[in-house]
């Protein structure tokens, strides 16, 4: 995925993540580039809130028809994680992937210090789209290393034991839950995970104290008990829970998806920009020059030609690092 909303950041005094929150924060619908626009809605970040765990970015584009064609573009500094909802996503990059994913698989795409992808729907028209995509932040230790790509079409499965009606049942996507992991390779600990929720349960979440978590609707509508009074979270809604926490319980009345991402707090700030994360400014001029120069450092995305999407102007102000703010 490309953003567009590639802005400078504001300064602000940075807040450290000290104990547990219960914080319910909305998505913002922004364009999506690419031969035919769509609107997708984004979670994270956040204005106060660059990150939870490595977890730097998170958009939905769907439910909706629409044919997605999303051009060759750059990514450094970060893992981009595809979790596909409805639908078939055909993944191309400048390693000679050229794979489908759909519901149930995971594309896991590393950029290290440079790679490049495209992203298209199957077919020629309109097709029922919805799918979830993620950036998870690279640590000082892998972020200059080489590409890679990886594709994982079984994932590991658990039952959560119900406290009130029937088990809930979760898919490890990436990281650790509940003691089960994921194949799919990390480099900061980390969990993403969806748990499904039926109607008239209520579970408990194990979590990692020293973790930070947040929980983000998919589907349906699920009471977090995190507070005094259970926070309803729907769709394309965010629950910030900060740290310190043994375990979480959630409950639906229907039934209900929630996607819990967390993990321990990064080890840096980060300078995020258009399709890249880095550390400073000049980083992310350097990478712009490089992708708008064709230099090698990017490659060429399997299959196509001359098509790419630019990048867009420099801000008129110096880039600084995103920091917290609650």
């Amino acid at each position: 995925m490309t953003r567009l909303d590639a802005g400078a950041p504001e300064l602000e005094s940075p807040a450290e993540c000290d104990g547990p929150r219960a914080l319910l924060l909305a998505s913002r619908e922004v364009p999506l580039g690419g031969i035919r626009a769509m609107e997708v809605h984004r979670a994270l970040p956040q204005r106060d809130l660059p990150l939870i765990g490595a977890w730097c970015f998170l958009d939905r584009f769907g439910p909706q028809v629409t044919t997605m064609r999303v051009e060759p573009h750059p990514h450094i500094g970060l893992q981009t994680v595809t979790w596909p909802l409805v639908g078939e996503v055909r993944h191309r990059d400048t390693l000679g992937s050229d794979v489908l994913v759909q519901r149930g698989a995971l594309n896991l795409m590393t950029s290290g210090a440079g790679i490049a992808h495209s992203e298209y729907s199957m077919g020629e028209g309109d097709v029922p789209l919805d799918a979830l995509q993620l950036w998870v932040a690279l640590p000082e230790s892998r972020r200059h290393g080489p590409p890679a790509f990886e594709q994982h079409r079984t994932l590991p499965e658990l039952s959560l034991p119900a406290l009130a009606g029937a088990d809930a049942e979760a898919t490890v996507v990436l990281g650790e839950f509940a003691g089960v992991h994921s194949p799919a390779g990390v480099y900061t600990p980390i969990v993403g995970a969806e748990v499904r929720i039926p109607a008239g349960s209520r579970v408990r979440l194990p979590l990692h104290p020293q973790w930070e978590y947040g929980i983000v609707g998919v589907e349906g509508v699920a009471h977090v008990h995190a507070d005094a009074a259970p926070t309803a979270v729907a769709g394309l809604q965010l629950l910030y829970l900060g740290v310190a926490r043994e375990a979480i319980e959630i409950s639906a009345d229907q039934p209900a998806t929630v996607l819990v991402l967390g993990g321990e707090p990064f080890e840096d700030d980060i300078v995020m920009w258009w399709n890249f994360v880095a550390r400073t400014h000049e980083e992310i001029v350097e990478a712009r020059e490089a992708w708008e120069a064709d230099a090698p450092r990017f490659g060429h995305v399997v299959g196509h030609g001359a098509e790419r999407i630019p990048a867009p102007p420099m801000p008129a102000v110096r880039l600084t690092r995103r920091r917290r703010r609650i």
